[in-house]
C-alpha cells in the first residue's frame, strides 16, 4: 500500500467515526483551523486557485528529497479544511506519486455528494492545480 492510500484509509477511518454530517462538517473545520497560516507573500494572485467560490491560495516548492511540499490557505473555514484535507494526502510526495494518486478518500468520506456545485469545481480545481505543479517539477527533473 502506498503511503498516499494509507493516508487516505486513515482519514476515511476518522470521518466513518460520524454519522451526522455535521459532525463531519465540524471535522473538516478543525482540520483548517489546524493548518498553519500561509505566509503573505504567497498571498499573491498567481497562486490563487482559479475556479473556487472563496479565495485559495495554493504555492509549492520541491524540498532536496525531490518531493513536493505544497503550502496553502483559504479565506473560507470550511475550504480551509478541505485543504489541509489534501495537504495530509498530497504533500511532501514525488511528483510521480501525486501525479498518478486516485484521490479515493473524497467519494468514500461522502465530501463530493455534500459540497455545493461550486465548492465542488473548487476542490477539483485545487487537485487539477497540485497535479499540475507535480508535473512541472516532474518534466523540469527531466530536462536536467
Amino acid at each position: 500500500m502506498t503511503p498516499i492510500n494509507q493516508i487516505q484509509d486513515t482519514i476515511i477511518e476518522d470521518f466513518e467515526q460520524f454519522d451526522d454530517w455535521m459532525d463531519k462538517y465540524a471535522l473538516i473545520i478543525d482540520l483548517g483551523n489546524a493548518l498553519a497560516p500561509i505566509d503573505e507573500k504567497y498571498k499573491v494572485p498567481q497562486n490563487l486557485i482559479e475556479g473556487c467560490q472563496s479565495r485559495v491560495w495554493l504555492t509549492a516548492d520541491l524540498d532536496s528529497n525531490g518531493k513536493v511540499v505544497f503550502k496553502a490557505e483559504s479565506d473560507a473555514i470550511l475550504v480551509k479544511g478541505i485543504v489541509a484535507l489534501l495537504l495530509q494526502v498530497l504533500s511532501e510526495r514525488t511528483p510521480d506519486e501525486i501525479l498518478h494518486a486516485d484521490l479515493y478518500f473524497i467519494d468514500k468520506i461522502g465530501l463530493r455528494e455534500h459540497l455545493s456545485p461550486t465548492r465542488s469545481n473548487g476542490l477539483l480545481a485545487m487537485i487539477k492545480q497540485m497535479k499540475m505543479y507535480a508535473l512541472a517539477y516532474k518534466t523540469k527533473a527531466e530536462m536536467q
